[in-house]
């Protein structure tokens, strides 16, 4: 059988970001920087690293055209710090004018991590209420109770067979139908916002661990359109792919220097953008989809406060909304940092703040000045400052943020309807 190729479900990944970009073509963020009007600080601090085909939405966002943003939350335990971040992607980009969409992936966890459905929606509550405390406006949905959701999940498993699924994820024999069912439902998400308002470009911020979901969706996205429309030499190819005659034929009265062949219009004298959405508009006169492709953003993982990944899995790695003043302040204060060995090497060689959580805490959330972060950067490489007292200076910032937001969490529990 094949290696998989990630493994989403895994609490402890371990990936070479650089080998995975160049695996399966992720380019770098900063190349699509210059694309958008401002820079979000979770760009510019190298938070998100990577992009697939983020352009349209850049494009969206600087003239003011319709987008989507989506992600979503698998309800397996409380929410904590280490959610924070794909949460304030998709309230930026909504802020920035994306029709905002958030899934609780409870089907998921019901298969994958064998939850019951009442702990599900205790805990998909929590998270929408984190969501709502940032700022978030849009729509959200639990995966059971959306009928809609269902039937575009059946459609979409008519393009998917297990071989797909083996080489992607490393499916067995011995997996069970359900854990497949929750990997098509999760394309159904990502296809969502499309039937649910109209086709528009779909953004999808996830860690580099969830790109294989990305990659199965797009080319689902992609069998499911009527069309393909390609810019050849001098002229424009429409082909169709599964399009009823009729839809072929409407194809070629839109445009006046189309001449029409068997299983595909070639146009002349136009552009391919223009013929790109005159066909979309067609495929759905026809009852098709008319999907974008998906975008996505990867951002790298908060690290724990023991190391590696922060995980709920690891009760002393995180952060959660819900801990005491007292509890919250002991993690921080046991936090792995990068500092030496004795107080004379630090005054001497300085710390490592990229090895040390606590910074990485600060960087991720806690100092939002960048100017401010700059500079407990060189108290630390300069040895100014010892570890000790940055645990101090970073527990209080916690504790303050901590407290703010549960308050802004409880507020909006109103708002929340399962």
């Amino acid at each position: 059988m094949p290696e998989p190729q990630n493994n989403p479900w895994s609490s402890t990944p371990s990936l070479d970001i650089e080998k995975t970009f160049a695996d399966f073509g992720i380019d770098p963020i900063k190349s699509v920087l210059a694309d958008l009007p401002s820079v979000p600080y979770f760009m510019r601090r190298n938070i998100v690293v990577g992009h697939r085909d983020y352009r349209p939405i850049a494009s969206a966002i600087r003239n003011h055209t319709p987008f989507h943003i989506l992600t979503g939350f698998m309800p397996s335990g409380h929410p904590h710090l280490g959610h924070l971040m794909v949460m304030k992607e998709v309230v930026w980009h909504v802020q920035q004018g994306g029709n905002g969409y958030v899934t609780i992936a409870d089907r998921e966890a019901h298969a994958v991590r064998d939850l019951s459905w009442e702990k599900c929606r205790e805990y998909g509550r929590e998270y929408l209420a984190c969501l709502y405390a940032l700022g978030f406006e849009g729509t959200t949905y639990f995966q059971s109770k959306n009928e809609r959701l269902k039937d575009l999940a059946f459609e979409a498993a008519m393009k998917v067979n297990f071989s797909d699924l083996s080489a992607i994820y490393g499916f067995s024999p011995e997996t069970d139908i359900a854990h497949a069912d929750s990997v098509i439902t999760q394309v159904a998400d990502i296809l969502y916002p499309q039937i649910d308002r109209e086709p528009a470009p779909t953004l999808v911020p996830v860690g580099v661990d969830q790109d294989p979901h990305i990659r199965l969706t797009r080319g689902v996205a992609h069998k499911m359109r009527m069309f393909t429309v390609e810019e050849r030499d001098g002229y424009i190819s429409v082909r169709s792919k599964n399009a009823p005659e009729a839809a072929l034929e409407a194809v070629k009265k839109a445009f006046p220097h189309a001449k029409k062949y068997e299983g595909h219009v070639d146009i002349r004298d136009a552009q391919c953008v223009d013929v790109s959405a005159k066909v979309r508009e067609i495929e759905r006169a026809h009852g098709g989809y008319a999907f974008y492709t998906p975008s996505s953003t990867y951002h790298i993982f908060m690290p724990g406060l023991t190391g590696g990944k922060m995980s709920s899995s690891v009760p002393e790695s995180i952060i959660s909304f819900y801990e005491p003043e007292a509890v919250v302040r002991k993690k921080v204060m046991s936090g792995i940092t990068g500092g030496r060995v004795t107080l004379e090497e630090q005054k001497r060689l300085g710390g490592e703040p990229d090895k040390c959580s606590l910074y990485l805490l600060n960087l991720f959330h806690m100092v939002t000045d960048d100017a401010e972060l700059a500079e407990i950067r060189r108290k630390c490489t300069g040895g100014e400052i010892t570890c000790g007292q940055c645990k101090k200076e970073t527990a209080e910032r916690v504790v303050t943020f901590l407290k703010d937001f549960k308050e802004k969490m409880d507020a909006a529990s109103d708002r929340i309807e399962v």
